[in-house]
């Protein structure tokens, strides 16, 4: 379904759905409920703009959630991404971070969800539910009714050149997938860090997201393998940086999520 306008909401916007995770998909985890119950981090992914006044409170709440500020409310672990999007740039404030590739990822949300509006700040969890991303009680509700699956066991090597990060990634999936298909996703994202203690916005900030690799009829013991090119920014710094590599069906479902830290020491390529 396509999207009828834009909006920028705040909580009195507030509004929250699911849609089933069977049938549609192209993954399967093969996995126990009790499994899932013990399972790896549920993805939670914002969409955000500097443009849009009301972000700004959404992203000060991934900040907090991505630190483990909620973590005693009996929260499952979590995998933050912040996707900044570019079609609030026209208002004449344009978002350093944002991209048409982000504004892209959550029109495919639209679609999956059955969504009529594109609107900031919005958050997906796991692929399959929603919320106004500035809505702290709803957020925490989808996550701890977020479905679980085992979290990938890829390993890294991590090669680079003066513009380039190349990333090669060598490790079983965890979960099974079907003839349907899923892709395998690996997103370098930034975090803003703190200031003399306090929380600052634009962390997880997703600055390329890239596509492993494709994988069909495999077990969740087989290994996959797959290497990804990231090019890099004007004030690159590996120790703000981190990846995150998820199993997402065909209809964006996400069935396993991995953080991996960029070590300190990168190996320069000639």
């Amino acid at each position: 379904m396509a999207p009828r306008f834009f909006a920028c909401f705040g909580r009195r916007g507030s509004s929250t759905s699911a849609v089933e995770s069977s049938g549609g998909g192209g993954g399967t985890a093969d996995v126990a409920v009790e499994e899932q119950r013990r399972g790896g981090a549920v993805l939670v992914e914002l969409f955000s703009s500097q443009g849009c006044a009301t972000s700004h409170e959404a992203e000060l709440l991934m900040s907090r959630l991505g630190r483990g500020d909620f973590n005693e409310m009996g929260l499952p672990p979590v995998l933050v991404l912040a996707h900044h999007v570019d079609y609030w740039d026209y208002k004449g404030w344009k978002d350093p971070y944002g991209s048409s590739l982000s504004t892209v990822r959550q029109k495919a949300f639209v679609e999956a969800l059955n969504l009529d509006t594109m609107f900031t700040p919005q958050v997906v969890v796991q692929g399959t539910a929603h919320c106004v991303g500035n809505d702290e009680n709803a957020l925490l509700g989808l996550i701890k009714g977020a479905a679980r699956y085992p979290a990938p066991s890829f390993q890294a090597n991590f090669q680079r050149q003066a513009d380039t990060l190349q990333v090669s990634l060598t490790g079983a999936l965890r979960t099974k997938v079907d003839s349907q298909g899923a892709n395998v996703m690996v997103a370098l994202y930034e975090n803003g860090g703190e200031n003399k203690g306090r929380v600052l916005s634009n962390d997880f900030v997703v600055r390329k997201l890239e596509k492993l690799c494709t994988v069909k009829d495999i077990s969740a013991k087989k290994t996959v393998s797959g290497t990804v090119n990231f090019p890099l920014w004007e004030g690159f710094n590996g120790s703000k940086c981190s990846l995150a590599v998820f199993v997402q069906s065909t209809s964006h479902q996400v069935f396993g999520s991995q953080n991996i830290e960029l070590p300190n020491d990168i190996v320069m390529k000639n």
